[in-house]
């Protein structure tokens, strides 16, 4: 495994940009977990630093870099848990750990191999918990030959194995967003969020008992509250409940979440019996955009193990929005004297950018199969092996082709990759290095045939923007690169040597890829292969290097 030093000028950078820095410790992120034997490591070096003024730690955000939606957080003895929506990538549900809620480590998924057999694909908004020494996860998922429903697994411990017990609420225009809390009198309740918006109707927060097996709903459904306040807009949704005082707490996102245009807030309301009445705080949002992190919202409150309140939730970077995704944010509140929670700002500048969420990643698949950190699209996920120090993809002819991605964790990087025999490919068949927006719109460059070919797909509609002869050189191994500014410009290149690179295109030009990234998911880096599946492409080497 290559270890890729983590630039000194991160450091740097962020050194002078806290305030009353007194103490250092190391950071790490994108470490595969247990049994991924990816071999992927943190840079040698620290590339964040946590440090504290006025006796409390300060972080820097994202603590959870990439495309981390609609987080949820539990704390389990002396760990915190988390997962969030991994939509329509597989595996389906990340699971991460982290001793201190800003240093955190993906070690698997909630789904790994097999998806809930009543559920096809929108794997939404996990809700993590715990009760009676097991864990819970309430999701949402679209329901195969009907619309989303919230569903429940249960594990005995937080990285699993999970025992899905199917789905609890599927509304007609849909079911989202669920969240377990129990009431004043210790009765267990399930709370969600009708999708009304989808038919452009408004959203009741509903609340309706639930059995203490977590296996279905009893008694009758009330609405605790929907979308009336302007700034609401067309929905209330991300409902994360907590009681504290005479109060429950509701903690609620509203408004537009995803894309460039998005208009996501935090609200909270409160009321002292879970059903009601409910009174939202007159200050809402509570939780707006910065000059640094946009739209954000739909998060878990969680305390920090000094006493703390925070709610990590997920905001867009302003200088990577949609490209990169929603990003796992921890934002710090205080209960104030009127009994309403508020939002403190933390003592550090606010465009600050987590040097950690900028480390260098590698890959040379010298593990015994493949790493956590690799993703596919839900539905098709493809067959591969790693063996040998090398990744085995085999082609597929349909829907874009076979696909392994990862996060893009920053607006501008460098993704490479070695393309093992390409001479060997025939010419039905394509592999290569390419930008993952969905099996529908991707970059990339690859080698078929004898040709090294450049080329886009939009909307499902393949078209090839520029080819050459894949010289002799190449014809064992063939180095492909991809260089991202600003999230949207894309430059791809290739090289026999790793020395001398040649862009397809002339005058080293650039392909716009805004058309990528889906309403609700960030871009993925990686690998592709289309073709018969009796072609199988054979990759070493990748590596991303990010910029903050």
């Amino acid at each position: 495994m290559r270890i890729i030093a983590s630039p000194a000028k991160s450091l740097l950078l962020i050194s002078s940009l806290l305030t009353a820095a007194c103490q250092q410790t190391p950071t790490s992120t994108q470490v595969s977990g247990p049994g991924a034997e990816a071999k992927e490591r943190p840079a040698t070096e620290p590339a964040a630093a946590a440090t504290t003024t006025a006796g409390k730690p300060l972080f820097i955000n994202p603590v959870m870099p990439g495309d981390f939606p609609d987080p949820s957080v539990v704390k389990v003895g002396d760990t915190y848990w988390a997962s969030a929506t991994s939509s329509n990538w597989g595996p389906a549900f990340p699971l991460l750990k982290s001793k201190n809620l800003t240093e955190w480590e993906l070690v698997g998924h909630m789904f790994p191999d097999k998806l809930p057999e009543w559920a096809d694909y929108y794997f939404w908004a996990p809700e993590i918990t715990q009760e009676g020494g097991k864990i819970y996860v309430y999701y949402t998922a679209h329901k195969k030959g009907g619309n989303l429903a919230v569903g429940v697994a249960s594990a005995d411990r937080p990285e699993g194995p999970y025992r899905d017990h199917g789905p609890l609420v599927g509304q007609p225009v849909g079911s989202i967003d669920g969240f377990p809390m129990r009431d004043e009198n210790g009765k267990l309740y399930l709370i969600w969020k009708e999708d009304g918006n989808s038919v452009n109707q408004p959203t009741p927060i509903w609340a309706q008992p639930i059995n203490e097996a977590r296996t279905a709903l009893t008694g009758e459904k009330k609405e605790l509250f929907r979308n009336t306040e302007t700034w609401e807009g067309n929905l209330v949704e991300g409902v994360s409940m907590v009681r504290h005082g005479d109060y429950f707490y509701a903690f609620y996102a509203a408004n537009g979440c995803c894309g460039h245009t998005c208009t996501y807030g935090t609200g909270v309301a409160r009321a002292k019996s879970l059903l009601g009445p409910w009174e939202k705080n007159p200050r809402n949002p509570i939780l707006q955009p910065t000059e640094a992190w946009r739209c954000p919202g739909h998060g878990t409150v969680t305390q920090g193990f000094d006493g703390r309140w925070f709610l990590l939730h997920h905001a867009y970077a302003a200088n990577s929005f949609e490209n990169v995704g929603r990003q796992g944010v921890l934002t710090e509140f205080a209960w104030k004297a009127d009994n309403w929670p508020e939002f403190v700002t933390q003592g550090v500048a606010p465009a600050v950018y987590n040097p950690a969420a900028a480390q260098p990643v590698g890959d040379d698949f010298n593990g015994a199969k493949l790493g956590v950190h690799w993703q596919w699209p839900i539905e098709d996920r493809p067959q591969f092996a790693v063996r040998g120090g090398q990744l085995r993809l085999t082609a597929h002819p349909d829907k874009g082709g076979a696909a392994l991605g990862r996060h893009t964790l920053t607006a501008d990087y460098t993704a490479t990759i070695t393309l093992l025999a390409p001479a060997a490919l025939p010419a039905s068949a394509t592999a290569g290095l390419a930008a993952h927006g969905d099996p529908k719109n991707m970059l990339a460059l690859t080698a078929s045939g004898g040709k090294l070919q450049l080329w886009e797909r939009r909307n499902g509609k393949q078209t090839v923007l520029a080819q050459t002869v894949l010289p002799s050189a190449a014809s064992k191994a063939v180095q492909l690169r991809m260089q991202v500014k600003g999230g949207n410009s894309y430059r791809f290149a290739w090289s026999t040597d790793g020395t001398t690179w040649t862009n397809p295109l002339a005058n080293d030009g650039a392909t716009n890829g805004q058309f990528l990234p889906p309403w609700d998911r960030g871009v993925r880096v990686g690998v592709l292969a289309q073709g018969p599946a009796t072609t199988t492409a054979i990759f070493d080497d990748f590596s991303l290097i990010n910029q903050p």
